[in-house]
């Protein structure tokens, strides 16, 4: 269950920071309210996770899935540049946060 809530805060915290970029700077109320909402959200369920898990690993996990999730919605959908270096360096986040979590005490 505490997988499912982590997956479901990163989701939100995805979704909070892709409407961000719709707010104009703070400027756009829908995109604004909905942005703090969902980060609202995704803290909410982020603290439901570490019950069961390991905060150093259910954060470095929200935040680098997160981060590499933005990243892929900012290429495909939000039509940013992609270079091997971006791609590289968000490996590099993603290996790290699986790492943290196969080397955890749980495994």
């Amino acid at each position: 269950m505490e997988w499912i809530l982590l997956s479901a805060a990163i989701l939100t915290e995805v979704g909070g920071t892709t409407l961000l970029k719709f707010s104009d700077g703070m400027k756009n109320l829908a995109p604004t309210v909905g942005s703090i909402l969902l980060y609202l959200v995704s803290l909410g369920l982020l603290s439901l996770s570490i019950n069961k898990l390991d905060v150093s690993i259910a954060y470095a996990i929200w935040s680098g899935f997160g981060t590499a999730l933005i990243v892929a919605i900012g290429i495909f959908f939000l039509g940013e540049a992609v270079t091997w270096q971006k791609l590289l360096f968000i490996g590099f986040i993603v290996v790290g946060a699986i790492g943290l979590n196969l080397t955890s005490k749980g495994h």
